[in-house]
């Protein structure tokens, strides 16, 4: 085994509970091990098992990250994919300081200041989860993550599990995606996507630099299964593309209508024509009105899951 060590600052509002909650949605753990201190995750490191250690100290954050059967990682792709994950490449601070004055926005930035997005490992994680979870509640999406895990994923000598590859899930069988609750639809978008992927069709690490959010959308809505949300969803979470519109999640249309102390449930249109103003941070706004506290305009209780889009975190 080999281990690389880096240390990177943070900034002084960064909020390390956004990414260890992004990364608790599993109780179960297969694939990430959170605790308050940090997290564990397990991540194929040039197609070697490796557990990604992140541990959270006064203003910094250490990254130990243990490859089996490798020698030392490069440490500036370790420190690039760092930083992608805990979201320090978004300019929130600009964002804030051109909506925070606007009178329902700045209210709720005031609420929940210095936010990123949180970042799935790889681009093919976050496109494969958002799959897996279209149309379901946010419990049984994270279950069939599991399974995805389970069939594919590659065991670390920790006893994690690394989030399968495209390569890795392109080697399925319909069957076993079938006899693990996945859908007809959903079977074949998966095994579409990730035999695109692996016949060089779709080079999403490639994109992750600099490919213009329309050119990615408009390159995955040509498969079929892959609709708006997914997309939009995907660029946010596996791209750090911070302008989808995503009107289409019922989590937030539901929090824009406690926003807006609305009495009437929030139409699908009307939120897509209130996030219009917004571009090109409309998904960041919705990553806030995710973020809102239970708490608001005197109105408290847990929020329900969203079942209409897919998984909201």
């Amino acid at each position: 085994m080999s281990r690389t060590v880096l240390e990177l600052p943070l900034p002084a509002d960064y909020r390390q509970a956004d990414l260890l909650a992004f990364h608790r949605r599993d109780t179960q753990a297969v694939a990430e091990r959170v605790t308050d201190a940090g997290l564990d995750k397990g991540i194929l490191w040039r197609g070697l098992p490796g557990r990604l250690a992140i541990r959270f100290l006064q203003g910094r954050a250490r990254v130990t990250l243990d490859v089996d059967g490798a020698e030392l990682a490069d440490a500036m792709l370790l420190r690039a994919l760092v930083e992608h994950m805990l979201g320090l490449t978004q300019p929130v601070e600009q964002f804030e300081r051109l909506y925070r004055q606007h009178p329902q926005l700045g209210v709720l930035l005031a609420a929940t200041p210095g936010l990123r997005v949180p970042q799935s490992s790889t681009a093919f994680e976050a496109l494969s989860w958002a799959i897996s979870g279209q149309q379901i509640s946010l419990t049984v999406a994270i279950s069939l993550r599991r399974k995805l895990i389970r069939l594919a994923g590659r065991p670390h000598s920790s006893g994690l599990l690394c989030y399968p590859d495209a390569q890795a899930v392109a080697g399925l069988e319909e069957a076993q995606l079938r006899a693990a609750g996945f859908s007809h639809a959903k079977t074949q978008a998966l095994l579409l996507l990730s035999r695109q992927i692996v016949a060089g069709n779709l080079p999403l690490d490639e994109w992750l630099a600099d490919e213009p959010a329309e050119a990615i959308a408009e390159r995955l809505l040509a498969l079929r299964g892959i609709g708006p949300w997914t997309v939009d969803y995907a660029l946010l979470r596996g791209f750090a593309r911070l302008d989808g519109s995503l009107h289409g999640d019922a989590a937030v249309r539901r929090q824009l209508q406690r926003l807006l102390g609305s009495a009437e449930k929030i139409s699908p249109s009307f939120t897509r024509d209130w996030l219009a103003p917004f571009s090109p941070w409309r998904a960041l706004v919705a990553a806030h009105l995710w973020a809102m506290p239970v708490e608001w305009f005197g109105m408290s209780g847990k929020l329900g899951s969203a079942a209409e889009g897919s998984p909201r975190s």
